[in-house]
């Protein structure tokens, strides 16, 4: 495991600028604002808390402001990929030069072909190459050989779990002491709720009183089909909770719905749509229980933000979840509908079992923070650039 050893500044940091593309940070109660936007937007906020350098961070969002970091904004409409592929390959290296920045960071996956700086490049997960079918075909082929030459280019990657280093390591060759683990974190909104709030909150969105939670993009790297198909053996058997499939339509999500209705849960299924960031804790503590039946996630910070509510969590045992869950949760086959069922069914069956993995899912969250991301990432920056741009941390 190669994760970064934090040590105090004392190298003149504050001296040096580092930028940052944050082209894909955006402040929209969306779709576009979770994620890999949310994961940048905590960078941003914590690393002037935790570090001297001089941050400029260069967005498309007009809304963006942070106490520590100059933004800038492009000016160019980089919200449609086509234009910000060509800001980030034309016009950043130019930015970076007028603005004397020692160091760059690419938040997301790509670095500029010529940008004459040492470079970290973060990837959060290898989904593109691992799961080809669910890209379209430019953004397939864009994503697997601009990163792969950006992983293999830069002085540090960083990658958000451990098995995300290790796909980085196995897919491209990248050398292992080349790629630093920083795990996401859980800001402070996620936490249990008082009863009375959790029942008011209730009340006003119309949920029911007992039901199960999956929140996430409907598409079939998520496993939401087999989910449904677990939950109907459940509704055979007597259980009274509803499913709350929570999250914005992706690529080829028709069949999650064709199951509901072959199955006949239509009175049973509930389709909330994508739920803004600042609501999700309600959600989350009204839940009885937290399903990720994924099949593959870089992280998987819907897990963590639901244990950090004190809610127990069901999740496979594929890519980097059990790293997240440990064991606080029940962990299960992604492709077993009968286990998933069965262990849906155990805690909601055993007031005992929801109790031990609540108190075992809030120890897990606290060990989880976007400070010590930032942290461990500053450290890279200092690494990369006490060695002249290699990384040896």
């Amino acid at each position: 495991m190669n994760r970064v050893q934090t040590q105090p500044s004392g190298d003149g940091s504050q001296q040096v600028r580092i930028g940052l593309n944050a082209q894909l940070l955006s402040l929209s109660a969306s779709y576009r604002g979770a994620g890999i936007a949310h994961y940048i937007h905590q960078l941003l906020l914590h690393l002037p808390k935790v570090s001297a350098y001089r941050y400029t961070a260069f967005v498309s969002d007009p809304r963006i402001g942070i106490d520590g970091v100059e933004v800038v904004r492009s000016w160019l409409p980089t919200e449609r990929p086509p234009v910000r592929i060509l800001w980030e390959q034309a016009c950043l290296p130019w930015e970076l030069a007028r603005r004397q920045v020692g160091l760059l960071h690419a938040l997301a996956f790509v670095s500029p072909v010529l940008s004459g700086k040492p470079c970290v490049v973060t990837v959060y997960d290898v989904s593109f190459a691992l799961f080809p079918d669910s890209f379209r075909r430019f953004n397939r082929w864009y994503l697997n050989t601009m990163t792969r030459r950006s992983a293999r280019r830069a002085d540090a990657v960083l990658a958000i779990s451990e098995n995300t280093r290790d796909d980085v390591i196995r897919l491209w060759g990248v050398p292992p002491e080349k790629v630093h683990v920083t795990y996401c974190g859980v800001d402070a909104t996620f936490h249990p709720l008082a009863a009375d709030q959790v029942e008011r909150f209730r009340r006003e969105t119309g949920l029911p009183a007992k039901f199960v939670l999956f929140v996430g993009t409907l598409e079939p790297r998520k496993n939401v089909t087999r989910l449904v198909e677990a939950f109907a053996t459940l509704k055979a058997q007597g259980v009274p909770h509803k499913l709350v499939l929570a999250g914005a339509k992706g690529w080829f999500y028709r069949p999650v719905f064709e199951a509901v209705e072959r199955l006949g849960l239509e009175g049973d299924v509930i389709f909330p749509g994508f739920i803004p960031r600042r609501e999700l804790p309600m959600w989350y503590n009204a839940a009885d229980l937290f399903v990720y039946p994924s099949l593959y996630e870089g992280f998987g910070l819907g897990p963590l933000e639901a244990m950090a509510c004190g809610t127990p969590v069901v999740v496979s045992n594929r890519a980097s979840l059990p790293e997240v869950v440990g064991d606080a949760g029940l962990l299960v086959d992604a492709e077993d509908t009968q286990g998933l069922a069965d262990a849906v069914g155990e805690v909601l069956d055993s007031p005992a079992l929801a109790w031990q993995c609540r108190a075992r899912g809030l120890e897990r969250a606290a060990t989880f923070s976007w400070e010590r991301t930032a942290r461990e990432t500053a450290q890279v920056y200092r690494s990369v650039l006490a060695h002249g741009g290699q990384s040896y941390v």
